[in-house]
């Protein structure tokens, strides 16, 4: 069924534009409340990242949720994949996390994690659309919901990161520059690596409220590689606002994406016996990555883009490991959903185990010439469904010759289309992605 608010990653906007205004929220945090309070539980955990608009969507989503009747247990500042975690460790009947990711701080967001720490099923997400077409009530004085605050939050989902790393390797002799965006991993991130013996360097660690993935953070790599190279680091580590995907550096200041950390991961897993099947990736999914794993006799599936489609395709494999180019990478032995950190670990573990440099790591996987553009489209528009458009991309596939791949796509999150070419030359990739572009 078409859904009115919730896209592929919850109910997401510009902050003081519907839906993301204090009163939808508070609305949304009722509507949520209604459904989930028939389940019995009576606690929904609450998390943000560090936009300055948190303050007030959580305050919204509480008033929301105790005219419901439920209970409000507030994380504050957390990564996604903390309140994923915590939901489940805390027996809470959900946890909602208000972020907009590696947007800018103008955005935000709301989406919710069930009580197993996994995206919503799509049913109870259209109960809650059902209930926000209903006038809000309130329940009894004496049924309100409470809030309290959760104190020990970060030093839970601290010790549960350094837990998934093994007792008998040790990061020490390691200088790592670790690039949190100013968002949810500021605080996390740094006590993770260092306890565990790393020597930290730390940048995009300053969170105001408005500077959250500003030229910082997986998705502007710049500063991260500057600082590689500037310290001498063996190693940059890079998370996006809310901590659920991650991009490397190594010594060399050379920059790994989702793609090439996905192959270190399941060459490790291999190596050790503990793959359990294939890997998913997504339609974006550099075509290399494909043939590298085919080498290795590792299954390989694509799902749509989105983490929740990569989540569908793991399940229905019963399988693993899967991620996303743009460094969402999940790892179901450690975590719910996809988690920077832990993912950044799991390829320190490859490493330190190896004694080898990322570098070294990455050997194996030469990645095919891919051009992303993004077109930003107006409301009501479908440039998708434009002849022009679609002359465009019959001739660059021609020209491609069964060596490439085109892709168009809607962004989930954002009204942008993605113009995706990839093939063996660069030059004819980056010409025919501008020529697709243009036409837009």
């Amino acid at each position: 069924m078409t859904r009115k608010y919730f896209g592929t990653d919850g109910v997401r906007g510009k902050v003081g534009q519907f839906p993301i205004t204090p009163d939808f929220v508070m609305k949304l945090g009722w509507a949520a409340g209604k459904v989930l309070s028939q389940t019995g539980t009576q606690t929904v955990l609450i998390g943000k990242d560090t936009r300055i608009s948190g303050y007030m969507l959580e305050s919204a989503l509480e008033a929301g949720l105790s005219a419901a009747g439920l209970n409000a247990a507030l994380l504050g500042p957390m990564p996604t994949p903390a309140i994923a975690y915590l939901t489940r460790t805390f027996r809470a009947e959900a946890g909602i996390v208000i972020s907009a990711s590696h947007n800018p701080y103008y955005d935000n967001g709301i989406k919710f994690f069930s009580h197993n720490g996994t995206k919503l099923p799509d049913e109870v997400e259209l109960a809650i659309e059902a209930m926000l077409e209903q006038p809000m009530d309130c329940v009894a004085s004496n049924k309100l919901g409470k809030a309290r605050r959760i104190t020990d939050a970060a030093g839970r989902y601290i010790e549960f990161c350094k837990s998934t790393f093994p007792s008998e390797l040790s990061l020490e002799g390691l200088r790592i520059v670790l690039d949190c965006a100013h968002g949810a991993t500021y605080h996390i991130a740094p006590a993770v690596f260092q306890e565990l013996g790393a020597e930290v360097i730390t940048i995009g660690a300053s969170p105001d409220g408005l500077n959250i993935n500003d030229q910082v953070g997986s998705t502007a790599p710049t500063a991260l590689i500057t600082a590689v190279k500037q310290y001498r680091a063996d190693m940059g580590i890079a998370f996006d606002g809310d901590g659920d995907r991650l991009a490397m550096v190594d010594h060399t200041g050379q920059l790994l994406d989702g793609d090439e950390l996905l192959f270190i991961l399941a060459q490790h897993a291999q190596r050790q016996g503990s793959l359990g099947g294939g890997v998913v990736g997504t339609l974006m999914t550099n075509m290399a990555l494909e043939l590298a794993l085919a080498e290795q006799n590792i299954p390989f599936v694509r799902a749509k883009v989105g983490d929740r489609y990569v989540m569908e395709q793991l399940q229905q494999h019963g399988w693993k490991l899967g991620g996303e180019n743009s460094g969402h990478i999940i790892s179901l032995d450690h975590n719910s959903t996809g988690d920077g950190i832990i993912a950044a670990l799991q390829v320190l573990r490859a490493a330190v185990s190896q004694r080898v440099t990322l570098k070294e790591l990455r050997t194996g996987l030469t990645l095919f010439p891919q051009q992303l553009v993004n077109v930003r489209f107006a409301a009501g528009s479908n440039p998708l469904e434009s002849d022009a458009v679609k002359q465009r991309v019959t001739e660059a596939e021609r020209k491609l010759a069964g060596n490439g791949r085109v892709l168009l796509r809607k962004s989930g999150t954002e009204p942008l289309i993605r113009v995706m070419v990839e093939g063996a030359e660069a030059q004819q990739v980056r010409q025919l992605a501008g020529y697709i572009a243009e036409a837009m």
